[in-house]
């Protein structure tokens, strides 16, 4: 019996329609997915293989990002005759099992096959998010790559917080398994036979200052290569220290800054250093923060407020006065966005 491939492209936690269906979060995601399955034509693959939350909110999509999520299957589709692809827990309504998932419509597309329950093919096994007690069957579980959405205590979901134990699955339930491959922790990480990918390309601030992400290019053996996405976002805090010391290092059309101000400033120059930097550099996002109040040196005597996008946000929505909504529920509606 062949091997179910011999050099597969391997993607996940992808997460169309993030940042509350962000038309530029939607065109990232485009632009990946023709990167990378241009660079698995040109490494030789012969499948796709895709773990996990294609999708980013549970309950709904919008027309606009079902329009170029659709574009994303499209071009998977028309460049590879195999893409596999599982349910990680964003493409699912019900946080407790898989009846409703968001991505089971895709497999009306020629070449794109949906596995919502797990898949065997000889030693190829695709696993979709666990419900329940579902877990417990791992343990059993043999092949030599596994491919899943699994949430594993003591690895890191980002960069600073790592998985809590809660007695649940755990790394050792597929110790059967000689590679096991998988979504939902966006931090690219490996112990043992486990290996975190890492999510498609940076999302948000939590991915700050680590872009190895991206793609992974899979021979069957368990030889691999890592590549991130050259036009990928790039999310970094600093000091406006050192942002002015090296600008060009740090300032990219693909670049969110949060700086930090660290040095005696007016008004004046804040504003000067900002439409400078956005003329010439062209970044996504600059937002300069004061430090706190008892910390600041500003060489003026007028009081001065930089707040930065989520500043201004939680401002807003704490001084909503309102019978019909409440400004706790719209503040944590926003922190999940």
């Amino acid at each position: 019996m062949s091997n179910p491939f011999n050099r597969a492209l391997l993607f996940t936690d992808i997460h169309f329609g993030m940042k509350s269906n962000s038309q530029q979060h939607n065109q990232d995601c485009i632009d990946f997915i023709e990167w990378a399955t241009d660079l698995g034509k040109t490494k030789g693959c012969d499948r796709v293989i895709f773990s996990g939350d294609w999708h980013h909110n549970r309950a709904s999509i919008s027309v606009y990002t079902l329009t170029a999520s659709l574009r994303g299957l499209e071009i998977i589709s028309n460049k590879f005759d195999r893409a596999d692809f599982i349910p990680g827990n964003h493409d699912l309504y019900y946080r407790d099992k898989r009846t409703v998932a968001s991505i089971e419509w895709a497999r009306h597309i020629p070449n794109i096959h949906i596995h919502n329950e797990l898949y065997r093919e000889g030693d190829f096994v695709m696993v979709p998010w666990l419900v329940g007690d579902e877990y417990k069957h791992l343990r059993k579980l043999t092949a030599k790559h596994v491919f899943g959405h699994f949430e594993l205590p003591h690895f890191k979901m980002n960069a600073m917080v790592e998985m809590p134990d809660h007695g649940e699955i755990q790394a050792e339930d597929l110790g059967g398994v000689e590679h096991v491959w998988t979504g939902h922790f966006h931090k690219r990480q490996q112990r043992g036979n486990i290996n975190y990918i890492g999510n498609a390309f940076p999302h948000n601030y939590a991915d700050a200052w680590d872009d190895e992400r991206g793609a992974v290019i899979l021979d069957w053996d368990g030889t691999r290569e890592y590549h991130a996405w050259p036009g990928a976002p790039r999310y970094r805090t600093m000091k406006l220290s050192q942002l002015l010391d090296s600008p060009e290092t740090h300032l990219t059309p693909e670049s969110y800054l949060r700086v930090n101000i660290d040095i005696p400033i007016s008004y004046e120059e804040a504003n000067f250093i900002r439409e400078t930097f956005d003329q010439q550099y062209k970044p996504r996002e600059l937002a300069l923060i004061p430090q706190k109040q008892e910390e600041a040196v500003f060489d003026s005597s007028v009081e001065i407020k930089f707040e930065s996008v989520d500043q201004i946000v939680h401002g807003q929505l704490a001084s909503v006065e309102s019978e019909f909504y409440d400004p706790k529920l719209l503040m944590q509606i926003y922190e999940n966005l």
